[in-house]
């Protein structure tokens, strides 16, 4: 996950950047950060919280010019560490150089091993200060931009990248354009880059495009520049339809909100179910729990209710974490759900554990019967291009068959949309899509 942002050619560049993290904080909230250029000189702020929390005005005052990247981080390589947020900073024979980084490397371990050999010496645990080190020592090429091209050849993985330097800006996407970044126009002036377009809104700015597969985008002397550095191969993460992606943002090319609600309606023709009511797990089974409704013509409650007050579970970082916030989370509504048969929709089952508390919070609630239905495959493999499921034993659905989730978790049945299904919510070509924790046909490895 993480969100990244680039802000060029605007006065405000920084103070669009803090409004552009806070409509992308859904991505992580663990630590946000921005850096600015001003003056030939790079100045950053980051701390852990959330992006609220850590900015003040005082620190828009250091964080001067027309020139900003910023990062909220979701922790998937690294520790919970103030050195492993970002922005990246550091000085080199070229200058000054700030990073931003959405994704994983999934050769960071031998580059960093390479690198040590050679004398690196390394301040953080994030894959992404390989990059730094990657461009700080290529004494061979001249330029700046030479020496990004010939970095980001050699990592391998995902990366939506953003790099900053004391005069120019730079966005890249991997080859296989795993995670979002996208182009705007800002109408007070300048661009934007940003990893969902729901940042656009907030701070007046037209989406111009997707940046591409391969591509990388340089913003200099108040103009940009394009050029395809890999031979793209799109292999996009079908999790960002699923679950991360704001719903009123629109990632590779589709608005979030119509695809959860297709696969909804494609949920409902392949597993239907007799019940009384269709009822979301809020807030990301709600635009599929419409659409199953629709289709099905069963009626669609708000059965249970949110506190927003209690951020996302599947992002914290532990356990014991993630279930209390499940109880301070969601509560049913008794006198809407009792004695009734539920349709429970849901976009994934990752652990298993928040299904299981869900449906044992209905049952307790007087309901007769919960069906789950989720309108995602079931996740059986790790992902090893930014997120959080670094080994099958976490995942439920790696060591249990459908009817034993089931058991598990309490429900008197359990179904998941097929592949095919997705397909057809998306009207695309699924060689575009990674779908590797639910098929484990990985990419790269």
């Amino acid at each position: 996950m993480c969100s990244v942002v680039g802000v060029y050619g605007n006065e405000n560049a920084s103070k669009l950047c803090f409004y552009s993290l806070f409509s992308m904080q859904h991505r992580g909230q663990e630590a946000a950060g921005i850096s600015s250029s001003y003056e030939a000189k790079i100045k950053t702020v980051k701390n852990r919280g959330l992006v609220t929390q850590i900015f003040s005005e005082d620190d828009f005052k250091v964080l001067k010019g027309d020139m900003a990247i910023g990062h909220t981080r979701y922790s998937t390589a690294g520790d919970d560490s103030i050195l492993d947020a970002q922005p990246v900073f550091a000085r080199y024979g070229l200058g000054e150089i700030s990073i931003v980084h959405n994704g994983n490397l999934v050769n960071a371990k031998e580059i960093r091993e390479e690198l040590t050999k050679k004398g690196a010496i390394f301040q953080t645990n994030m894959d992404t200060e390989n990059i730094i080190h990657l461009i700080a020592k290529n004494y061979q090429k001249n330029t700046l931009k030479e020496r990004i091209i010939d970095a980001v050849k050699q990592i391998k993985g995902a990366f939506s990248l953003i790099i900053l330097s004391r005069h120019k800006m730079f966005a890249i996407r991997d080859p296989f354009g795993f995670r979002p970044l996208s182009l705007g126009k800002i109408k007070s002036g300048g661009y934007i880059v940003a990893s969902e377009t729901c940042a656009f809104e907030l701070v007046g700015a037209e989406f111009i495009r997707d940046i591409k597969p391969g591509e990388m985008i340089t913003f200099e002397d108040g103009e940009i520049k394009s050029e395809m550095i890999f031979e793209p191969a799109p292999k996009q993460c079908i999790f960002e339809y699923i679950y991360f992606a704001r719903p009123d943002s629109n990632v590779f090319g589709k608005n979030v909100y119509v695809v959860r609600k297709q696969m909804g309606r494609e949920l409902a023709k392949e597993l239907p179910v007799d019940a009384d009511m269709v009822v979301p797990v809020p807030d990301s089974g709600v635009a599929a729990a419409l659409g199953y409704a629709e289709e099905s013509g069963i009626p669609f409650e708000m059965g249970i209710m949110r506190n927003h007050y209690v951020g996302r579970t599947f992002i914290e970082p532990t356990q014991e974490v993630r279930d209390l916030k499940v109880k301070m989370k969601l509560s049913p509504i008794v006198d809407k759900i009792k004695g009734k048969r539920l349709v429970v929709i849901d976009d994934s089952i990752v652990r298993g554990t928040t299904s299981k508390r869900i449906v044992r919070m209905l049952k307790e609630a007087g309901a007769k019967e919960v069906h789950m239905r989720i309108a995602s495959p079931a996740t059986t493999g790790p992902c090893y291009y930014g997120v959080d499921t670094p080994t099958k034993e976490e995942l439920i659905a790696s060591k249990m068959s459908v009817e034993e989730i089931a058991k598990y978790i309490e429900a008197d049945s359990l179904a998941y949309l097929s592949i095919d299904g997705i397909i057809r919510a998306i009207k695309d070509k699924k060689e575009n899509y990674c779908f590797a924790c639910f098929d484990g046909n990985y990419p790269i490895l």
